[in-house]
């Protein structure tokens, strides 16, 4: 866990709602899957499974594999509520919430088309930069196939010339920090494309922004939205990678992040914009960089975020004085209550 964790008042949301049995409800947490981001996905799948068997539900877990249809389809096993725990391509690009749809099971989370709107970082920078109004780095979007026809050289130098230095590189599409480099001299860039390219066809340089890094996680509740304060990430090299992110280490996380009370509300305005902006639904976590004026900078939003011991949504839930069985059980219940036909 990480060095600092600030704690903000303890938030509570109670409403006379008729109970759901739980012991009779079967839930399915699916995860893993055979993108880059497994190891993380099985994590948190097993994680968020644990909190809910904690709170008396009848969970099972599922790999993202070939047992996985006949399972949803045989009346013995077939779940009442899927949690879509995979991290990564299948989980965040719309595939599997295609299946669940098909298949016609309620799950918890946003559907297909919004996920793959959000699963693309340069198409979701231009949503909520034009229809939600929010500051996001300028950036453009290269193909591999670019640099070869071009020439790598030329691509290079236009790109530093145009964005300036620094900048960051990182795939398109994906999480976890994979492929990601900062760039703070032209000849670091041929290095952090090729680390970009490992990860996806299409890499996003972006202008590299200042400031402090934040994320700010949204869960809709029975209709409300709980915008959960913004949690900072502090690092001794400020380069919060993939090692960073699953990892207990050096990292510090400060929940509310260390920000003025009237930076900490934009910022959570900023992440309802985009959770609405996006059409994502359940849950959602986005990422800012605030910078030096106190304007949050759009990054991109999850649609399944990290949920393990390390990962910024649950962090930031404790923090603010919330149970995560408790809060993982009324979404659980949120859904049920919707008696989604997502067809």
């Amino acid at each position: 866990m990480a060095k600092h964790i600030k704690a903000t008042k303890r938030a509570t949301a109670t409403k006379d709602i008729a109970p759901i049995d739980r012991a009779a409800t079967k839930v399915l947490v699916i995860c893993g899957g055979m993108s880059h981001e497994r190891d993380v996905s099985l994590t948190s799948g097993h994680r968020v499974g644990g909190y809910l068997e904690e709170a008396g539900w009848n969970v099972a877990i599922h790999d993202m594999d070939s047992e996985l249809l006949p399972y949803l389809s045989n009346p013995e096993t077939r779940p009442d509520i899927v949690w879509p725990l995979l991290h990564g391509a299948n989980g965040e690009d719309g595939s599997i919430r295609d299946i669940l749809e098909m298949e016609d099971l309620p799950y918890i989370g946003s559907r297909a088309k919004a996920s793959r709107t959000a699963w693309s970082k340069p198409i979701a920078k231009n949503v909520v930069r034009k229809l939600g109004g929010l500051s996001t780095p300028v950036s453009v979007a290269l193909p591999e196939s670019t640099f070869r026809e071009l020439g790598a050289k030329k691509v290079v130098d236009l790109l530093v010339e145009s964005l300036k230095l620094p900048l960051f590189v990182k795939p398109t599409q994906g999480g976890s920090a994979m492929g990601c480099t900062r760039v703070d001299k032209a000849t670091e860039l041929p290095q952090a494309m090729v680390n970009s390219f490992a990860y996806g066809d299409v890499a996003l340089v972006e202008k590299a922004v200042t400031g402090t890094e934040i994320s700010v996680s949204v869960l809709e509740i029975d209709g409300e939205p709980l915008v959960l304060p913004p949690l900072e990430v502090a690092t001794p090299d400020g380069d919060y990678d993939y090692e960073a992110r699953v990892t207990p280490g050096p990292t510090d996380f400060y929940v509310p992040a260390r920000l003025p009370e009237s930076v900490l509300k934009a910022a959570q305005n900023a992440a309802l914009t985009a959770h609405n902006t996006l059409s994502l639904r359940d849950i959602s976590r986005t990422d800012f960089i605030v910078d030096e004026s106190g304007t949050p900078q759009f990054l991109e939003s999850n649609v399944a975020p990290g949920m393990t011991a390390t990962s910024q949504l649950p962090q930031a839930a404790i923090a603010a004085g919330y149970s995560l069985s408790n809060l993982y059980s009324q979404l659980v219940e949120s859904v049920l209550r919707q008696h989604r036909a997502d067809k």
